[in-house]
């Protein structure tokens, strides 16, 4: 289990961190996901050990995770920006991750020859950006980690490639329990293989939840309501409103059930429950209007 209890970080007086806490359960594929300035990369460098948090905690099972080689050694990291020596090849890039990781995985190495199709002699550098995230791939699940922590990993990979990918990550999660922290902005990809979110804005962590809870939690309805009967019951939490033509669209927070019996009071001409996605959540739980797409007029 990653736990981030309370971390505050400043750069230049600039609070990158403000108070974040998060949890990540054990043999999860949590999503992190936030605008960009959120601070999640910021939060990744502290959960991998690369920065040290002003204030709070950050445990990986209990243990801190700054300047403890035997708790990084069960981490593997893929950032955005990935780090190779510039005249390396993948072959010298292995050799350099076997001195940091004991339980690095020779068998498993050779398999994933056949999976990227990428010459070990190949000089890293003039690979292309899709073809290096590869090979980061193949290098950090050959670590065989407990934790995998990856930030926009599939970001440059064309769409096979990243089935491909996601495909071992989620082996590793059902085989060997291994747990996944995330963070893209691609929401549609992430709603097909996170079991938890956690959106994050300006250092803080807003919510977290398993995404069953997220999506059942949080409810959009169409509706055509009859004339002068649209004003709404005060007790609805009513996230966004918007309407074309008569029909109008509410993104509401509660269950179906309790949102369309609250509504059906008002004897709508139609009422309709639709599916929620991620990304529509996502734009609405930071704030609705403020980070929806506007109309410019020139």
């Amino acid at each position: 289990m990653i736990e981030v209890q309370n971390v505050r970080k400043a750069f230049d007086g600039f609070a990158a961190l403000d108070g974040t806490t998060l949890t990540v359960p054990t043999g999860a594929i949590y999503g992190l996901v936030g605008p960009n300035g959120a601070g999640k990369s910021t939060l990744i460098r502290h959960i991998t050990g690369i920065y040290r948090q002003d204030e709070g905690t950050i445990t990986v099972d209990g243990r801190p995770v700054y300047e403890d080689p035997s708790v990084k050694a069960r981490i593997a990291s893929i950032p955005d920006d990935w780090y190779y020596f510039l005249q390396s090849d993948v072959r010298d890039m292995m050799r350099f991750y076997r001195g940091f990781y004991p339980k690095f995985n020779m068998e498993r190495y050779e398999k994933f020859k056949e999976v990227f199709s990428i010459s070990e002699k190949s000089t890293i550098r003039r690979l292309s950006k899709g073809m290096q995230k590869q090979v980061a791939f193949w290098l950090a699940m050959c670590t065989m980690p407990d934790y995998l922590v990856l930030d926009e990993p599939v970001d440059g990979l064309d769409p096979v490639m990243r089935r491909q990918v996601w495909s071992i990550i989620m082996n590793d999660v059902v085989e060997r329990g291994t747990t996944v922290l995330v963070s893209s902005h691609n929401l549609r990809e992430l709603e097909d293989v996170c079991d938890h979110v956690g959106i994050m804005n300006r250092g803080k962590v807003l919510l977290e939840r398993s995404l069953e809870e997220l999506q059942g939690g949080t409810v959009k309805i169409q509706a055509v309501f009859r004339e002068g009967a649209d004003t709404l019951p005060e007790d609805l939490k009513l996230l966004h409103r918007s309407a074309t033509g008569r029909v109008q669209t509410l993104i509401v927070r509660g269950s179906v059930e309790q949102v369309t019996e609250r509504l059906s009071v008002l004897q709508p001409l139609l009422l309709e429950a639709l599916p929620l996605s991620l990304e529509e959540i996502f734009i609405y739980e930071l704030g609705g209007v403020d980070y929806e797409v506007k109309d410019i007029v020139l």
